[in-house]
């Protein structure tokens, strides 16, 4: 074992001192690798900040909440047939509220935008939810301080909200806001919660939210408002069930006949995240067909420099051979030297793509998250092409005939 070693670092001693013979001859080799490396440690960098950005966004929807709408998030259904569509109405929430047996609370929501006001404090392009106490529950939002809207408030029509993080930030400075009222357009409400801090959703700011009560909302701002019906499931493995329980009860109460389509959606997480692997998927085929070509063409390179300085020292490989090494020792020497190539570029390449993807990072809205699977990937990357370049030349080398190659002028 210890020969071995002994071995590999005489040839990788060897190949460096070939290569910082030829510096001119090495960096143009090792160009193509590194900029096939960069390519996919960079674009790998990214997609994995997406994707850690993607999933904590997303995680506040819920894996076991389904949202029963008008319209499907993606279909390919002709949009006007879906906006013909009977509006979703309180007969669908009370039908599931009755009827369900695999649902653990059941809210109706619907919104608007209005300019939130307290004294001379104002905050424009504010989310005014209305919905019941069991938006708790669906949409997981829960009061850092203060109460949730409750059931009396639903049915006393109470104009009371709860305030998103942003909003009590903003509006109230250093006062605390429960007890205070502030004006959502021309109306006063009584703050009596404020919801702790959730960060955005699909570049929707959530700490920019003002929760009312159902019915208030729909006496101050229209009852023909589009709405959606937010469920939560008894459990995420009975998501699958709880679906066929609802397409079959909002069937019944929307009179659809047999063999027709739905005129519902049931929308849930996963959609969003099955699209978001597709798109991902693509980004991950460009990036690595892409990097794939350059390190081909770096590859090509490190083989036909290779070929050429075995040319160049073939009197040397002689010598080596009537001094005693055997095949084995030639065809290692060349192949190392093709790893220690492939190597330098493979580790200019890891740092490059690290350090554009922090740049990238740094320069636009795009996350960026350096990971050791990103440094693996490129490592492999690096070895298959030193090792698959190398070989060829390495064997050629090693076929030598030593007196032939003395002779070699």
């Amino acid at each position: 074992m210890i020969k071995l070693f002994i071995e590999i670092w005489e040839s990788v001693k060897i190949a460096l001192q070939a290569l910082r013979a030829n510096k001119m001859r090495t960096f143009l080799t090792t160009l193509g690798i590194v900029i096939g490396i960069t390519t996919v440690i960079g674009i790998h960098s990214i997609i994995h900040g997406l994707n850690n950005a993607f999933y904590t966004s997303i995680s506040a929807l819920g894996s076991d909440v389904l949202y029963v709408q008008k319209f499907s998030w993606f279909s390919n259904k002709d949009w006007l047939e879906a906006r013909n569509r009977k509006n979703i109405t309180m007969k669908e929430v009370n039908a599931i509220e009755k009827q369900a047996t695999l649902v653990a609370a059941v809210a109706p929501v619907v919104g608007t935008r209005k300019t939130v006001k307290y004294g001379s404090e104002q905050l424009k392009d504010v989310t005014i939810t209305g919905t019941t106490e069991d938006y708790v529950t669906t949409a997981n939002v829960v009061p850092e301080f203060g109460r949730p809207v409750s059931r009396q408030d639903v049915d006393h029509n109470r104009a009371v909200c709860v305030i998103g993080w942003e909003v009590a930030d903003r509006l109230f400075k250093k006062v605390n806001p429960i007890g205070r009222r502030i004006k959502l357009g021309a109306y006063k409400f009584r703050v009596v919660g404020v919801l702790e801090k959730r960060g955005s959703l699909f570049g929707q700011n959530l700490d920019t939210e003002v929760i009312v009560p159902f019915g208030v909302f729909q006496k101050i701002y229209g009852s023909r408002r589009w709405m959606t019906i937010e469920v939560k499931v008894v459990s995420p493995a009975r998501v699958e069930d709880a679906k066929d329980e609802l397409i079959g009860i909002l069937r019944r109460v929307r009179k659809v006949p047999p063999g027709e389509d739905n005129d519902f959606a049931i929308n849930q997480q996963d959609m969003i995240a099955d699209m978001y692997k597709r798109l991902t998927t693509a980004l991950y085929a460009v990036a690595f067909g892409v990097g794939t070509i350059a390190l081909l063409v770096g590859g090509i390179g490190i083989m036909n420099i290779l070929l050429v300085s075995i040319t160049e020292r073939t009197r040397e490989i002689g010598i080596r051979k009537a001094l005693g090494a055997k095949k084995r020792d030639i065809l290692w020497q060349f192949l190392i030297e093709s790893l220690v190539v492939s190597g330098i570029g493979g580790l200019i390449g890891i740092v490059l793509g690290f350090l554009a993807a922090k740049a990238i990072s740094s320069a636009t809205s795009l996350a960026a998250s350096v990971s050791l699977t990103s440094a693996f990937i490129g490592i492999v990357f690096i070895a298959i092409v030193g090792l698959f370049f190398g070989i060829f030349p390495a064997y050629k080398a090693s076929k030598l005939d030593p007196i032939e190659s003395l002779r070699y002028e």
